[in-house]
């Protein structure tokens, strides 16, 4: 079975090939605009769905990143899962999130 790291080996939690292909979906629908994909795949990491493992850290990058774009929703998810994380993974949340952002805003 083929596994890879959701970021890129700075890590992530090795997802499968399903999850693989939900943040291939997600990414490809935000870059058309969809805003809920990114919230979307938040909610897949924090609740082990689609072929996702339960990572807050992961969940919580996705939803900062959305919240950062105006989601209401993915805010609220995400203030919910930081009850539940040390102040180590919120930070290193925090690093994925401008890590993304960084790349995203060199590669536009």
């Amino acid at each position: 079975m083929h596994f890879t790291s959701i970021d890129g080996g700075q890590g992530a939690v090795l997802q499968g090939p399903q999850a693989d292909a939900l943040v291939a979906e997600c990414l490809a629908a935000f870059s058309g605009g969809s805003l809920d994909a990114i919230y979307d795949l938040g909610v897949a990491f924090s609740t082990a769905s689609h072929g996702c493992e339960c990572d807050l850290v992961e969940a919580h990058k996705w939803f900062n990143i959305a919240a950062s774009r105006g989601h209401e929703e993915a805010s609220l998810c995400r203030a919910d899962i930081s009850e539940e994380m040390t102040a180590r993974e919120i930070a290193e949340a925090q690093r994925r999130a401008r890590e993304w952002l960084a790349i995203e805003r060199r590669a536009a």
